[in-house]
């Protein structure tokens, strides 16, 4: 199976990060950043060009990790943050398979694109350890799909606002932007 190619969720979270990041960087000119699921590296490319340097990332698909380091950035054979050195992110970004198990999409395809039965399994175990690798005043930029179950953001400890949505045929893609609460 090919890494994951940038699609619509890829291009509205590398808008987002365009908007947001130059003014994040202007707080904070040594901000660090990890990717979970760095894919086709898009995001850690977007991070790069508009000034980040300190930047991290990983991905369960040994092809995406050679690719994302062959494009020189610092990547990691992670499933989450199971590899990830411990310390703290000002930024952590992750474009989580969301879709809700389909039991007609093929199985090599599903690692990139499902996010467990309900959808929002891989997200929510995600954000029950983003915290410990979070500054307390940082923030995770999160993709969702109405397609998923909704995520309770209060319940697991983290505040979130929506930065910015965009509507397709079949479902409504959100980033959010997430704080420790």
């Amino acid at each position: 199976m090919p890494i994951y190619e940038p699609a619509e969720d890829s291009f509205l979270m590398s808008r987002i990060l365009k908007e947001r990041l130059p003014e994040l960087l202007e707080q904070n000119k040594k901000l660090s950043l990890l990717e979970i699921g760095a894919g086709s590296g898009i995001h850690l490319e977007t991070a790069k060009s508009l000034g980040v340097k300190n930047i991290v990332s990983s991905d369960i698909d040994k092809k995406a990790v050679a690719h994302c380091n062959l494009l020189g950035f610092d990547c990691i054979h992670s499933n989450l943050f199971e590899k990830i050195p411990k310390q703290y992110f000002d930024i952590i970004i992750f474009n989580p398979p969301y879709l809700p198990q389909d039991e007609d999409e093929p199985k090599s395809s599903r690692l990139a694109t499902t996010g467990g039965k309900k959808g929002n399994e891989i997200t929510l175990k995600f954000l029950e350890k983003a915290k410990d690798y979070l500054e307390l005043d940082g923030k995770i930029f999160l993709i969702t799909s109405s397609l998923a179950k909704d995520i309770n953001f209060q319940k697991l400890g983290y505040n979130a606002k929506e930065v910015g949505c965009e509507k397709l045929f079949f479902e409504r893609l959100c980033i959010w932007e997430i704080t420790i609460a």
